[in-house]
């Protein structure tokens, strides 16, 4: 079967890159000069979140696939991807403290949850915190380098366009559409399509997807983030650290800031508010003098419900989507698009909290 992906940041990258290893052409378009998510964010593997430290959602076999389709990934395009890394994250009072030790107790979290977390090189760069907690299991996953080796080698077979894809010109690309595309919602017609048909579209546009109109019916929202790179004077210790802001090891000297998240928002570039708002955040946590390189914003797909948009269109066969993988896209996308790849090949069920059928 021939796919035609629409979107070639982490999500279009993964489902493409499951499809080919099963045997399928698969090609890819995307919109030049837009920024994707997968550009800006640190691809952070954390398996307790939140305030009351609660495991991430399928966390015990969302780790496992990411670690098998990374490793897959970076043999296949000869680049690293996966950088275990501790994650340390501040306890700001006794009550945190008793909140965490009882958490760690029950059944399920001892293997994530560490009590006693090796923080010495930390707090030489860092200002001083109540107490500190340590996950395992955590990583940081390169997703900026994976769409960017991914996108070299389509280029170099041929299998991708820069191209603003015009929905509205789905039944002259997608095999077999005109019956259930005779209809669809208010479209600008903007855009272009490419010159070949195939038997399945795969829409992975981010939050752009909104705009899409065969899929405008699914609440998708847009989450704007921005965050800085800066680079020190001194070695960072390898450590993910969640204070005020989390701080991620790019590098010996080099970390990455981050980051806002506002919903609101004109346009998708940084902004001298935000700007403000991380260095004044910084500067409460880290110790080291630093320089800032890099100051950079996406916006993330993000739903309602915090869960991904997977499956078909409910009239037009052959048309899917693939989408809101949110700030967890690094964690959540491999086992989603497992998910997705063998629904479409051999009609396996789909999660119902993943299934966009959950919308009507």
């Amino acid at each position: 079967m021939d796919f035609l992906v629409v979107g070639q940041g982490l999500a279009g990258t993964l489902i493409g890159y499951r499809l080919e290893r099963a045997g399928h052409r698969v090609d890819y378009v995307d919109a030049p000069a837009q920024t994707a998510a997968s550009d800006v964010a640190a691809g952070i593997i954390n398996p307790i979140t939140g305030r009351r430290f609660v495991k991430s959602w399928r966390i015990d076999e969302l780790i496992p696939a990411a670690r098998e389709l990374y490793a897959a990934l970076e043999k296949d395009l000869g680049v690293r991807l996966w950088y275990d890394l501790p994650l340390v994250r501040t306890l700001h009072h006794p009550g945190d403290r008793n909140s965490w030790e009882a958490r760690s107790g029950e059944p399920g979290y001892e293997a994530y949850m560490d009590d006693d977390p090796d923080v010495e090189e930390l707090k030489k760069a860092t200002v001083p915190v109540y107490a500190y907690a340590g996950l395992r299991h955590s990583a940081r996953v390169d997703a900026a380098t994976l769409v960017r080796a991914f996108r070299e080698r389509l280029v170099s077979e041929g299998r991708i366009q820069f191209l603003e894809f015009d929905w509205e010109q789905l039944p002259s690309v997608l095999r077999g559409a005109a019956a259930g595309a005779e209809r669809i919602e208010e479209s600008n017609g903007v855009g272009d399509t490419p010159s070949r048909t195939y038997d399945h579209v795969i829409a992975a546009e981010g939050w752009r997807s909104r705009y899409n109109p065969w899929f405008s019916y699914l609440p998708t929202q847009g989450t704007k983030g921005e965050v800085l790179i800066i680079r020190t004077e001194e070695p960072v210790p390898q450590t993910m650290f969640k204070h005020r802001v989390f701080l991620v090891p790019y590098g010996e000297r080099t970390y990455w800031v981050g980051a806002t998240a506002f919903n609101h928002f004109t346009e998708d570039a940084p902004t001298a508010e935000k700007r403000a708002w991380l260095v004044e955040h910084l500067d409460q946590v880290l110790t080291l003098p630093y320089e800032i390189v890099a100051h950079r914003a996406a916006v993330r797909p993000t739903v309602r419900d915090r869960r991904p948009f997977l499956g078909r269109h409910p009239t037009v066969a052959g048309l899917w989507i693939f989408n809101g993988l949110g700030t967890k896209g690094a964690s959540i996308g491999p086992l989603a698009s497992r998910w997705l790849a063998e629904h479409i090949l051999v009609g396996a069920g789909l999660p119902g909290e993943v299934d966009i059928g959950r919308w009507g």
